[in-house]
Formats: structure tokens, sequence, C-alpha cells
């Protein structure tokens, strides 16, 4: 299991990740917001500016306060089939 630093000692598995995502569209502010009011929101920012978005495979959400360019996480899909 492979897991991300998203920032303050926070982690999250690669495995479970579907995207990550800035936090500045309209349809990403809506999922937001239905994510907190479904409960299913996890604010890892620590108070501090969200910078991207974590859109996992079990339907929650997490915001991050670092940038998506410092996670570098590319896909696995085709290292496994041997097309890398």
């Amino acid at each position: 299991m492979k897991l991300i630093n998203i920032g303050f000692g926070n982690l999250v598995s690669e495995e479970r990740l579907v995207a990550i995502v800035g936090p500045d569209s309209a349809p990403i502010k809506r999922m937001v917001q239905e994510s907190r009011e479904r409960g299913m929101l996890i604010d890892a920012t620590y108070g501090r500016k969200t910078a991207s978005i974590f859109i996992m495979d079990s339907d929650h959400v997490i915001l991050s306060a670092l940038p998506p360019e410092k996670f570098g996480v590319r896909g696995t899909e085709g290292e496994e089939r041997g097309t890398t």
C-alpha cells in the first residue's frame, strides 16, 4: 500500500485515489459543498487556503493546502500491463 503525504502529517492511500483537482471551478465547489452536507468531507488544510482536492473511491472528498503539482502521482495501469 503506497501512501501520499497530503501535508501536515496527513496521508491518503494512492490505491483509493480517483483524482486530484484544483478548487477553483464551480462544479468542484459544488461537489465539496455536497460532500460537506453528506458528512463525507475531510478538511486537512489546518485552516489554510485549499489548494487541492482529493476525490477518493469511497465518495470521500479531502481538502489539502498543498498544490496538486506537489504530489506527482502517476497512474500505474500501464506499468501493471507492462506498457510503460
